[in-house]
This record gives structure tokens, sequence and C-alpha cells, in this order.
């Protein structure tokens, strides 16, 4: 049984290092977690000594496949309920990431799975995040960064890497949400920025930083 802190740094690890790919630094999980890197350093010891992660000097900290499963499960748990909370409930997807964290930790598998059933198995959370099922299989469809592609490239919004509240209200403000077909129709060399059609009616300008943070598919 893992506490919630420990849930919270398998769930750092596993998305810091790229699902397992690379090593993570302390640095790097003490900056995500705002916390200080000798307490990092405390809860790679124990993660390390439960057989969660793995440790190497000089080379970082790897989630293990222990480990794996369990930050996936808590994943799933918090994705589902991102689900349940705009669907169920009518939040806004700008709201429900601190509530999930919060849900995330129940303890019984079996009201997941009933949650599961009663969302009709759901592929992917408010966010355009794919949800993993319950052997911690996920499909990843392939998502191209709005900032990587040409003028005249027409795509579907279909995730975004941002899911804080600001970000996501201010695509409310301009009416970007997930669905929206966009063409990109214009881009300024000078700073990156670009002016994208929604929905084959509305044009809007929003800078480079925005649109590294939109996903699209063909």
């Amino acid at each position: 049984m893992l506490s919630f802190a420990e849930e919270n740094y398998l769930k750092a690890i596993f998305h810091l290092s790229d699902s397992g790919a690379t090593e993570v630094s302390t640095n790097a999980i003490s900056d995500h977690m705002n916390t200080k890197p000798a307490s990092v350093s405390d809860m790679i010891r124990k993660l390390d000594e439960k057989g969660m992660v793995t440790y190497k000097k000089y080379y970082g900290v790897n989630i293990s496949r222990k480990g794996k499963v369990m930050a996936l499960q808590v994943i799933r748990k918090h994705r589902l309920w991102e689900v349940f909370l705009v669907d169920k409930l009518k939040f806004n997807w700008d709201e429900v990431h601190e509530v999930a964290e919060q849900l995330e930790h129940i303890r019984s598998g079996l009201l997941i799975q009933r949650l599961d059933e009663f969302l009709d198995y759901p592929k992917v959370d408010p966010h355009g995040d794919p949800i993993p099922d319950e052997n911690g299989d996920m499909a990843v469809a392939k998502k191209t960064p709005l900032d990587k592609v040409d003028v005249g490239v027409k795509g579907k919004i279909v995730a975004v890497n941002d899911e804080g509240s600001s970000f996501l209200q201010y695509l409310d403000k301009i009416g970007i949400y997930l669905g929206a077909k966009l063409e990109v129709t214009e881009r300024v060399d000078f700073d990156g920025s670009m002016e994208i059609l929604i929905d084959n009616k509305q044009k809007v300008f929003i800078s480079r930083e925005v649109s590294q943070n939109i996903l699209i598919t063909d």
C-alpha cells in the first residue's frame, strides 16, 4: 500500500521520464513537485526500497515495471474522474484537475470498474489525454503541436499540453475546444504567432506559446 504522497511522486516520475524511457534528475522532480531536493531524495529512497523506482548515482531516477503499473492505475483513476466531473456533473474542463487530484487516491478497484462502465469506457479525458484501461494499456494517437504545422494545414484539436485553469479559460474565451476543426491561415515569422480559422467561421490570432500547447490530428 502506497501513501498518497508516494502515488503522487510515482505519477510525476512516470510523466517526467516519458513513461519510463529516460532517467529523471532529482532536481527535475523537485521543480515539478515544488518541493526541496532533500525531500525528493528521501522519497526516492522509500520508493526504491519498495521496488517502485530504480536509482543510479549520476544517472538519475527511473520508474520500475512495478512502479509503472501503480502509476498507470493512479492516472486511470484521475482521468476517469475528470470525465465524470465534466460529462455528468457539468464541471468546466478548467475546473476538474484539482478535484480529480483528490479523487485519484480512492482505493476501491470495484468503484473504478463501475465508474468506467458507467461512463461507457471513455478513451480520452476532457483534455484529450488517453485513459489507461484496467490492464494499463492505452491507445495513443499521433498528435502534432499546432506550432509545427504549415500555413494551409487543416486539422482537428484533440488535446492540450497545458491543463492550467488560466490557459483553458483563455481557450474558452477565443472559442477553441476539443474537437474543433481549424486551418492555419497565416503565420508571422517575427514572433511565431499565427492566425487560425475555427470551424470555418471564426478567425483568431494566437501566440506561439498558445500554439505550442494545442495538439491536432489530420
